[in-house]
């Protein structure tokens, strides 16, 4: 959750953000702060650099866990959570991180450690993950599920 609070800090807004208005805030900002622009200074043009990588990170960040994004997404989630296997689960500083067998895998936020020690003890983690975690969770997709050819 800091990590979501940093980046909507960075570019200024707040939750009630929309996918337009981050749109047109990016742009603004990478106007603003592009290497590019910098020509005759290395120093500033590093420190440009380095800012916006920065902002292209939170709007990438925020645009995967925006309300309108979730929703587009939401068919593709429900499909994944009841008919794909859990094949792997990472924990790092309350991020959860579960990999399903079809490829996809999402990342969960503000996870306490006694859920994630729950998770991996239980019988049945998929069966525990759809009771407690998919939908109880902040969450956005950090790799899509595998095309069939």
């Amino acid at each position: 959750m800091r990590k979501v609070i940093e980046y909507r800090k960075l570019l200024g807004v707040d939750k009630a953000v929309t996918l337009a208005e981050l749109k047109s805030l990016y742009r603004n900002f990478m106007k603003e702060f592009h290497p590019d622009k910098i020509q005759d200074n290395e120093e500033l043009k590093l420190e440009v650099e380095e800012k916006s990588k920065k902002i292209i990170e939170a709007y990438h960040f925020l645009v995967s866990i925006a309300p309108e994004t979730i929703e587009a997404t939401l068919p593709e989630y429900n499909n994944t959570i009841t008919n794909s296997n859990i094949a792997d689960i990472t924990f790092t500083g309350k991020r959860l991180r579960i990999d399903f067998q079809d490829g996809s895998a999402y990342e969960y936020f503000s996870v306490p450690e006694n859920t994630y020690v729950k998770l991996v003890n239980a019988d049945s983690q998929g069966r525990f993950a759809r009771r407690h975690i998919y939908t109880s969770f902040m969450y956005r997709n950090v790799a899509k599920a595998a095309m069939a050819v």
